[in-house]
């Protein structure tokens, strides 16, 4: 994605006025165009906010005025939402939250000289039957990318980024088209403070409560019945990471969550189950391990070992990438600056 000049589409009309810093939006379609505003027109406010902006909706026209460069994020933010609405979509505002920071990005990056400025704003997307999902940040744009370019992707950063919500959209999109056969979730349980087969229940019992953010993205993406059949089939399984080793695993699309808390050990057995025509995604925050004091961690030691190798794509998210509330971007802020001054304490004491 490029930062070039919008272009206006056919169906809305854009009249600029003698100000450059001043111009009005029309949209043609009245119901696209009051989805785009929204109710009391807080897509809108979202804008003002974020982008320091006045907008102003009357009928199907939006009056923006302020500084050169966020009026024109916003108008490319616009011009995105309403194709989307064109499209079939719908907007929320999540969604307008990440047509802004993309149109933010889009005058971050460097153009070639021979290219205009300001390009009509493009994100990378993940689509199935159900639902189709947005990249809503330029590493989640980054991150879409890499899952259709490599065969194991590496999704490192903070809670809250999309990386495992993203990771099992992008694994029911390849069984939906057919691009594998099954899916395979898998998740470390240290969390249990104890071995899974001191645990109540079934296997799938025992595991459920680790796999929950698995569970809930692939019921966003797939129909309910459908995800429950799929794993009463084996279509998707349910593999405890203690239990994957032996196995080769072919034409399947694997999600290896929460990988901080994997052993060395582990994360080689795991990675060396990769079979023909599949595709591995490690998801995990390096900052929140959980394993015993001096026991190095898997995902760790794997970004340093793999790092250059072909086939092998690490995308790395930062708080700035946090797509949930805002307070969760300024809490992931707070442990940060707390972490780096504890490890400044560390090496003074040496």
């Amino acid at each position: 994605m490029n930062g070039h000049e919008l272009t206006t589409s056919s169906p809305r009309q854009s009249k600029k006025e003698t100000d450059a810093n001043h111009f009005v939006l029309t949209f043609e379609n009245n119901r696209y165009a009051s989805e785009l505003f929204g109710q009391f027109d807080q897509n809108l406010k979202l804008l003002e906010q974020r982008l320091g902006i006045d907008a102003r909706a009357r009928g199907n026209s939006v009056s923006i005025s302020g500084d050169v460069v966020a009026t024109n994020q916003a108008r490319r933010a616009l011009d995105y939402l309403y194709d989307r609405l064109q499209k079939g979509g719908s907007i929320e505002l999540s969604d307008v939250e990440g047509a802004i920071r993309m149109a933010i990005a889009a005058d971050d990056q460097l153009s070639l000289p021979t290219m205009e400025r300001k390009a009509k704003l493009t994100m990378s997307q993940i689509s199935t039957r159900k639902k189709t999902i947005a990249a809503r940040t330029p590493t989640q744009d980054t991150y879409i990318r890499a899952l259709e370019r490599s065969e194991l992707v590496f999704g490192v950063g903070p809670a809250g980024t999309g990386k495992t919500y993203l990771a099992v959209a992008y694994a029911a999109q390849l069984l939906e088209r057919g691009a594998v056969d099954r899916i395979i979730l898998s998740r470390p349980a240290v969390e249990a403070g104890e071995r899974l087969g001191f645990l109540p229940g079934d296997m799938k019992e025992k595991v459920d409560p680790y796999l929950r953010p698995l569970y809930d993205a692939l019921y966003d993406m797939m129909p309910g019945d459908k995800v429950e059949r799929a794993i009463t089939a084996g279509v998707i399984e349910i593999a405890p990471l203690a239990f994957m080793r032996g196995r080769t695993l072919a034409n399947a699309a694997v999600i290896l969550d929460e990988a901080q808390n994997t052993t060395s050990m582990q994360m080689k057995m795991f990675l060396t189950r990769l079979g023909e025509n599949g595709r591995m995604i490690v998801t995990g925050d390096p900052s929140q391990v959980d394993l015993p004091r001096g026991v190095k961690s898997g995902l760790v030691e794997a970004l340093q070992i793999l790092r250059g190798v072909e086939g092998v794509s690490v995308v790395r998210f930062k708080d700035a990438d946090v797509v949930r509330h805002p307070m969760v971007a300024r809490i992931v802020r707070a442990y940060e600056a707390q972490t780096a001054v504890q490890d400044e304490s560390e090496q003074l004491d040496r």
